[in-house]
């Protein structure tokens, strides 16, 4: 259950938690045209840290460009209500949610005239795939559904009715005992999961789909410097299911998400069937301490 703070920013204003309410017939509700971020707060040993703030917020502008969505605020300016956000709910550390949505005003799918609005919440979230799942492990289906071809959505946006396909993704994988999904492309490759990016290792290797059609993940670039950094070859190349049956390691990458291994998919064993020796290193360095 999401535990309530204090205060809500909406457009350039603190309102209550239970008073943070948009009309019914809020654009964005009807048609599901919105762009939002996924951030997360820091504890750390000097104080609180917001984990890349400036490329959340290029992404999240990004994300209203594709779509014509023109924000009306400056990156500097919803960078600050971000920050402020945090220090008026006295958060240590928290997740932090910015939704850039489109008001009420005309129906139909065009929304032209109506208000772009937007809010910026935080409140205490764990580990999204469960504490056990970062040290064990956790058990993923290929999903039956297919991940967005790129002409049908643009893959670069975080929107939000996207994630009607992470829905269904999701709750098929639940209702089959399993942890999360896997969705494939279009053509047949592995994609990502339903808000997560995915890496496997093949002995010395460590290999993620490459951005053709996948969400810009910022944790995932993250990863892969750090990757870098310990002299570990990363090459982006589209690889297929069987070739992740097969692989040494395997896990997931995001903000929620953190570094989540993978120890089994569709009934296969991944590895040595948990987390493993690279999974393991990565996790503890930098901002993924456990």
């Amino acid at each position: 259950m999401l535990k309530k703070t204090d205060k809500i920013w909406m457009d350039g204003k603190f309102v209550a938690w239970d008073d943070a309410k948009v009309h019914v017939l809020t654009h964005t509700l009807h048609y599901g045209l919105g762009v939002f971020e996924g951030i997360r707060c820091y504890k750390t040993s000097k104080g609180s840290a917001i984990f890349r703030l400036d490329e959340h917020v290029d992404r999240l502008f990004n994300s209203a460009h594709i779509f014509m969505m023109e924000i009306p605020f400056t990156k500097k300016e919803i960078r600050d209500a971000i920050i402020q956000t945090v220090k008026t709910n006295r958060m240590k550390e928290c997740y932090i949610r910015p939704l850039v949505y489109i008001g009420y005003g005309v129906m139909g799918v065009n929304p032209k005239g109506n208000p772009v609005n937007v809010s910026i919440a935080v409140w205490p979230w764990g580990a999204y795939l469960g504490d056990e799942g970062l040290e064990k492990g956790i058990k993923v289906k290929v999903s039956s559904f297919n991940r967005h071809h790129v002409n049908s959505a643009m893959t670069k946006g975080k929107v939000c009715g996207y994630y009607v396909n992470s829905q269904v993704a999701k709750a098929e994988a639940l209702a089959c005992g399993y942890d999360e999904a896997l969705l494939l492309d279009t053509e047949g490759y592995v994609s990502e999961a339903s808000g997560e990016n995915i890496f496997i290792v093949r002995g010395n290797t460590l290999k993620t789909t490459p951005l053709t059609s996948v969400l810009e993940g910022i944790t995932r670039d993250s990863l892969m410097q750090l990757a870098r950094d310990n002299r570990i070859k990363v090459v982006e190349e589209r690889f297929t299911r069987d070739e992740l049956y097969i692989s040494d390691e395997a896990f997931f990458t995001g903000t929620a998400a953190e570094v989540t291994p993978i120890r089994q998919v569709g009934g296969r064993t991944i590895g040595c069937g948990s987390r493993g020796k690279l999974t393991k290193k990565l996790q503890s360095q930098g901002f993924f301490i456990l």
